[in-house]
Formats: C-alpha cells, sequence, structure tokens
C-alpha cells in the first residue's frame, strides 16, 4: 500500500517511509493511497473474532504486503495485549471502555502498535531513531510506556506546563531510560507547532533521524481503527445491528479513525464528535468555514486543542464533500460547567464514574439521541480511566475509585522535565545538544 500527502496525492510513498516521515515535506499527513474493504464476510461473522483477530484482519487489509502477516501477527498480538469492553449502561446506551492498557487511555492502542512498528522497521537500521511527541495529556504517557525500553528508539516529549493533570505528568516525566520531557511554557498547539516545525527543519533532519509519535504519524491512526471493529462484534454478539458512535474530539485523530474503519466498511449509522469549548470543527459544520483560534484550558485538557491536525485527513475521507461528511458526523460542544454536571449526572443516574473527557462524549451521545430518536445502539467512548483526573472529580466520588495496577506506584517518584520556552530555535539547540 502506498501513501500519499493530503496536499499532493502525486507525493505518494511506502508504509515504511509514511511511519518514519510522519509529515511530508509539503506540510500535509499521510493517507492511505486506496481504501481497502475488508470482506464482507468477514463483517458478517465478525461477532466470532477476538480484538487481536479482528486487528491483524484490519491491519493486513490496509497494509497489504508492506509486513508479512505472520510477522504482523506477532506485532498486534504483542501490542494489542488488553481488552476494550463494551459496557451497557441501559437498554440503548453503551460505554466503550478503552483505559485497559498500560498508561489507561486509549491512546495505548496507537502508541503500542507504532513502537513495534517502527521497532520493525528499525531493526537493520544503525541510526538511533529520535521520536518527537507534543501531548495534551494522554498521548505523552501512551508514547512513554509504548517506548519504553523499545532498542533503537529515543522519545522527546513536549508538554504544556501546567496543563496536564498530575497522573499524567508523572506518567510522561518519570520514565527515564530512552525517555525525556520537555515542560513548554505554553499550549498544547505551541507543543505541536514546536514539533511540525521540527519536522521541517534542513539541518535537524540531517543531524538527527526524526519521527513522530503523535496522531500525525499513519501508524497511530491505524490502530485505532481496531477498536471501533471489535465493539461492532461486541453489539453484534447481543444481536445488535445499528450503533452511533460518539467520541471525545480533540486532535480529531480518534474520531478520524473511526470515520476510516466506516470507509472500510464497518456498518456505522452515524458518528458524534463531542467537544468542549474548543469548537472550531463544531463550527465549521454549522458555517463551512475552517476557523481554528488559540487552545482554551478545559477540565478536558486532552482535548484542549484549537486547530486540530487530523481533521484534514477527514475533508480528505469525502474528498471535501461538505454534505456528504455532514450527513455521516455530527458535532455537539459542552463547557466545563455542563461538562461537571454530565459527571455528576453518570454517578446518580448509572452509578458509573467517568473522566471529563468521556463524559462530555456521553453528554453528546445524549444530545443526538434527543435529536434522533431511534432504534440504534448509542455508544460513546470512554478514553481515560478516571484516576487520571482527581481535581476534576469530588472527593467522595474519587475516593470510590478503583486505581488500576500501578496508578499508586506513581507517587513519590521523581519528576524528570526541563523547561522549555516556546521558542523553535531554543527547541532546535536541545535536541542538538542533546544528541
Amino acid at each position: 500500500m502506498k501513501f500519499y500527502s493530503t496536499n499532493n496525492k502525486t507525493l505518494a510513498v511506502s508504509f515504511k517511509d509514511a511511519v518514519f516521515n510522519s509529515l511530508p515535506a509539503d506540510k500535509g499527513l499521510y493517507m492511505p493511497e486506496q481504501i481497502p474493504q475488508l470482506d464482507p464476510l468477514f463483517i458478517k461473522n465478525i461477532q466470532q473474532y477476538s480484538l487481536q483477530e479482528i486487528a491483524l484482519e484490519v491491519a493486513s487489509t490496509l497494509l497489504g504486503n508492506d509486513i508479512p502477516k505472520p510477522d504482523l501477527k506477532k506485532i498486534v498480538d504483542d501490542a494489542i495485549n488488553f481488552e476494550a469492553p463494551v459496557k451497557f449502561l441501559n437498554n440503548s446506551t453503551a460505554v466503550l471502555e478503552l483505559f485497559h492498557g498500560p498508561s489507561y487511555a486509549f491512546k495505548d492502542f496507537g502508541a503500542r502498535f507504532m513502537s513495534r512498528i517502527m521497532a520493525y522497521f528499525s531493526k537493520s537500521d544503525d541510526k538511533l531513531l529520535d521520536v518527537l511527541v507534543a501531548t495534551s495529556g494522554d498521548t505523552g504517557g501512551a508514547v512513554a510506556l509504548g517506548f519504553l525500553g523499545v532498542e533503537g528508539t529515543r522519545v522527546t516529549i513536549l508538554y504544556p506546563k501546567g496543563k496536564v493533570s498530575e497522573v499524567q505528568e508523572l506518567q510522561l516525566t518519570t520514565n527515564g531510560q530512552n525517555i525525556r520531557a520537555l515542560e513548554v511554557d505554553g499550549t498544547f498547539d505551541d507543543c505541536q507547532a514546536l514539533v511540525k516545525q521540527a519536522f521541517n527543519d534542513a539541518e535537524l533532519n540531517q543531524t538527527l533521524r526524526l519521527t513522530s509519535a503523535n496522531s500525525i504519524n499513519i501508524a497511530r491512526l491505524i490502530p485505532q481503527t481496531f477498536y471501533y471493529f471489535y465493539a461492532y462484534a461486541q453489539l453484534r454478539s447481543q444481536g445488535i445491528n445499528e450503533v452511533v458512535f460518539t467520541v471525545p474530539s480533540g486532535n480529531f485523530g480518534n474520531i478520524g479513525a473511526g470515520l476510516l474503519a466506516y470507509k472500510m466498511g464497518l456498518p456505522v449509522k452515524h458518528f458524534v464528535a463531542a467537544t468542549n469549548v474548543n469548537d472550531t470543527v463544531s463550527r465549521f459544520l454549522s458555517s463551512g468555514q475552517y476557523a481554528p483560534k488559540p487552545s482554551i484550558q478545559t477540565l478536558s485538557n486532552a482535548m484542549d486543542v484549537g486547530d486540530p491536525s487530523n481533521w484534514v485527513r477527514i475533508q480528505d475521507l469525502f474528498a471535501g464533500n461538505l454534505a456528504e461528511l455532514k450527513a455521516m458526523l455530527s458535532s455537539y460542544t459542552f463547557t466545563d460547567e455542563e461538562t461537571k454536571a454530565g459527571m455528576d449526572r453518570l454517578v446518580q443516574d448509572a452509578n458509573y464514574i467517568a473522566c471529563p473527557h468521556t463524559a462530555i462524549a456521553w453528554l453528546g451521545a445524549q444530545a443526538y439521541a434527543n435529536d434522533h430518536p431511534g432504534t440504534y445502539a448509542s455508544v460513546f467512548l470512554s478514553t481515560a480511566h478516571p484516576c487520571k483526573f482527581p481535581d476534576a472529580i469530588d472527593a467522595d466520588v474519587f475516593a470510590k475509585i478503583v486505581l488500576p495496577a500501578g496508578a499508586e506506584a506513581l507517587q513519590g517518584k521523581e519528576k524528570l522535565a526541563e523547561p522549555l520556552a516556546v521558542n523553535f530555535e531554543a527547541f532546535k539547540r536541545y535536541l542538538i545538544n542533546h544528541n
């Protein structure tokens, strides 16, 4: 399978090149040259397969002969070694829990798969692979744990000072070994801009072998399709055929993966992008005008993105046809006050403790169901374990949370992070001087 730039479809490269280059020279994003269709018989019988079996079928369909299937199976089995259960809260509403991996966030799917892919392609190379990643919260921890100890790699994580939770910060700053953290005195958008600028700097790219672990990397997007197919398989096992997915959306990689799964043949009735007040896409769907704005800090910090990178991929999937896109995608926006009220209602009505991002997804699912009543299953995505957000959850409720194994072990660990101004030359000097 070849992958082209969203800015130039004639600029096609191999999967390996797309993974390591991350960002095309023309500053587009890589997308598969064709969207292959899964075998309809596989879809018809999908409830018979495990998550790992589904992941292998989807990945091999997308990648073709880029990685031999036996090798790809080893990568999938090693990377996706945890579950993603669908749990019904009532007869029509269910939550897809994506926080059962090592960093307690959905980004474990992408980070672990990508790290194994990079290690696979790098095994015959001598030069160290420098992985750059910007995080608004959960990406950093997932990438840190996904790449920790992976031979031939070094990870540099940029995160916005004071804008991630304590657990998130500990997950990305306490690892040592091949993981480095930079505490940027700015926003996630500033962090992302520094990373993008690094990939377009000739001197840096001559000195270092750079790649990205953000969702701009196609190897992050592909494994996120797996859990949409698996969620559908779980619904089918209960005799349910129609589903609406509601996705808490910040950089729009998660819902972009869902829409890619839909284009590959996954039967989905509709998608809902639920956002916080960083509502660039919601405004676009209403007005047709894409007008990014500086990000605003909220309770749902992993979604604090003012100019979502992956939106260009979604537009590419629909060939810029706004009418077709709007027929498949709706969006709702919620304030911190509404988010907090949603968290409280989930506890009261369903005895379910949710992180702020998950609560926004639930609110979006409720809003869409009110506007579009029907007999479909409404599945909202829970993207992070609530233990990562003690400041956003009432103390009496937080005390009821059963902590995952390893979460308590983070407390008391030494934070290893260097401060960085929002200055590309300072970032560049750091990378060169610490080579």
